[in-house]
């Protein structure tokens, strides 16, 4: 059955209501394949990426059960609990969830490491229907006897295999290990490396699995290109990108938290609005820099990986790859962050000599070849055109001065082998990977 809104989908009157008035009329297709099963009771393995409206698509019909059966949440303890890798992801679930609740008696808590735990503690003595949590912090609570999971009804796991590449899988399996027995459960992922498979096989009994998108895949709407250019050139091309086209909200991305704030303090003295955002930074210096980005008072938000994942703003209109990531789904995730709800949007990437292995990887996994931008090629760009950057040149080389010492673009630019050496443990942690607490 076809659902073009969202009264097809057997939702109560009282929601509905809701979602009349904040204008929510035709839901996405993991919404609409996603709600009917929900409402039966059945578990659910969504394949979907940020932006598709999951998190819609599970609070929707956790609000209808919770709403059905008024019982009161007992002291210390939760209905539902929602598990986020990152605490921007979680406070957005939370306001999601107290947004589409509005005139229910639903109550909601967060909960979350890098701010103190009291207020947190407080909120859960009394109990809550709906509790969105980051793994460190929910197990620091358990542990200390703030919280207990004995009568919980209801359990979504959102962003599974960001869990596993935070490095809080463990984390995500002890939580699983104290949940009852007899639970509704539903377990969201992007990617299904065998790690996430394995979990979901764990938690999940007789799922429905609803795809909104192939893993690996990147939207039609996005026009992605790559700049080849070395470290130095890239500042100087950023700026001009910024100034010679239509970038009204940039994401820029980074590899490591270093990188984003002497990136957002070079973009600021060039009189770009910009700012940082990483795990090193206080939950009120992140909060104020996503709130500038989302008024416009900030035109860039630049941010690692692991930061920028709770970020859900639809009128992102670049997401820029200042560095490349070494984990090629980090590219899908990245990039997916723009062209959202029915726009278009534009992904750039900067890519230097050392960097080629990474976009090789990028390129096998989308199934395509990321083409090379028209108009950025290094600070080359007033030599003749067949003239690019990166390719047989060095910073600051005359066109007609030939050193060989650069490979063409395209050649093995490492032994064979040898290319993927970065992707090792070790280097995936550059953001300072720890559980939050």
């Amino acid at each position: 059955m076809q659902h073009n809104d969202f009264h097809s989908l057997g939702l109560p009157a009282g929601i509905l209501s809701t979602l009349d008035s904040i204008g929510f009329v035709t839901p996405t297709p993991i919404q609409a394949a996603s709600i009917p099963p929900l409402l039966e009771g059945r578990d659910l393995l969504g394949a979907a990426e940020t932006g598709t409206g999951k998190t819609a698509a599970f609070a929707l019909p956790i609000l209808a059960r919770l709403s059905a059966n008024h019982k009161r949440a007992a002291a210390r303890s939760c209905r539902t609990l929602v598990l986020a890798p990152t605490r921007e992801l979680a406070i957005q679930i939370n306001e999601n969830f107290r947004t589409f609740s509005k005139g229910m008696r639903i109550s909601t808590a967060c909960i979350f490491g890098g701010v103190g735990q009291n207020p947190q503690v407080q909120a859960l003595s009394r109990g809550v229907d709906v509790l969105v949590a980051t793994p460190g912090r929910l197990l620091d609570l358990l542990g200390q006897g703030h919280l207990s999971l004995g009568t919980l009804e209801i359990f979504v796991l959102d962003e599974a295999d960001r869990m596993l590449d935070m490095g809080f899988i463990h984390d995500v399996k002890r939580v699983i290990a104290v949940l009852p027995r007899v639970r509704h459960s539903m377990f969201f992922s992007a990617t299904f490396p065998d790690e996430v498979v394995d979990l979901a096989n764990r938690l999940l009994h007789d799922p429905v699995h609803v795809t909104v998108a192939k893993s690996g895949t990147t939207a039609e709407r996005i026009d992605q290109s790559v700049i080849f250019a070395e470290t130095p050139e890239k500042y100087v091309i950023l700026e001009r990108y910024m100034a010679e086209n239509n970038v009204s909200r940039a994401l820029v991305f980074t590899r490591t938290k270093h990188g984003a704030n002497r990136l957002a303090e070079k973009l600021e003295k060039a009189g770009i609005g910009a700012a940082a955002i990483h795990g090193n930074k206080s939950q009120t210096a992140r909060q104020r820099a996503l709130e500038g980005f989302r008024d416009g008072s900030l035109r860039v938000l630049v941010a690692t990986d692991i930061a920028a994942r709770g970020i859900d703003i639809d009128d992102i209109s670049h997401v820029i790859n200042f560095e490349l990531p070494n984990i090629p789904e980090s590219y899908v995730h990245r990039i997916g962050r723009t062209a959202r709800a029915g726009a278009s949007g534009t992904a750039v990437s900067f890519c230097t000599h050392e960097e080629r292995p990474f976009l090789r990887d990028i390129e096998k996994l989308i199934r395509q070849t990321v083409p090379q931008h028209a108009r950025y090629a290094g600070t080359m760009e007033a030599q003749a055109p067949e003239i690019v950057y990166g390719r047989g040149m060095k910073p600051g080389q005359k066109p007609g001065q030939r050193t060989g010492a650069r490979p063409a673009h395209g050649a093995r630019s490492t032994p064979p082998g040898a290319a993927r050496t970065s992707r090792h443990p070790a280097a995936r942690r550059s953001d300072g990977n720890r559980r939050p607490r």
